[in-house]
């Protein structure tokens, strides 16, 4: 059974900063990354890196967070800085796992609470 392990969550003033870590039980994913839900709204990717380093963000966190991954670790990284209001959310880890339609996301954490306040 694949368990994903989030940790580093939080509460935190706007403008600081915050560490979440993954660790998956799972070796032969093909990425990893974070998603986020904020209440009423729809979950979203906020950041991936694939097994080759390839890395994707969301346009309201590129230039703050920054994604990061120690495979022989099977960890996962994400570093939150000028940390805003507006990313408090459960924040998700997720492993993708290669199919014969490519690199889908299949396994999730049990999410961490981020919460930035003013």
């Amino acid at each position: 059974q694949v368990q994903l392990v989030e940790s580093g969550g939080g509460s935190v003033q706007a403008g600081g900063s915050l560490k979440l870590s993954c660790t998956v039980s799972f070796n032969s994913r093909c990425r990893m990354g974070w998603y986020r839900q904020a209440p009423g709204k729809e979950r979203e990717l906020v950041s991936s890196i694939d097994n080759i380093g390839t890395i994707t963000y969301a346009d309201s966190v590129r230039g703050r967070f920054t994604i990061s991954q120690d495979r022989p670790k099977n960890t996962v990284y994400l570093q939150m800085s000028s940390l805003k209001t507006d990313d408090t959310a459960v924040y998700y880890c997720a492993a993708g796992r290669r199919e014969s339609s490519g690199c889908n996301w299949r396994y999730w954490g049990q999410g961490t609470q981020v919460t930035v306040f003013s």
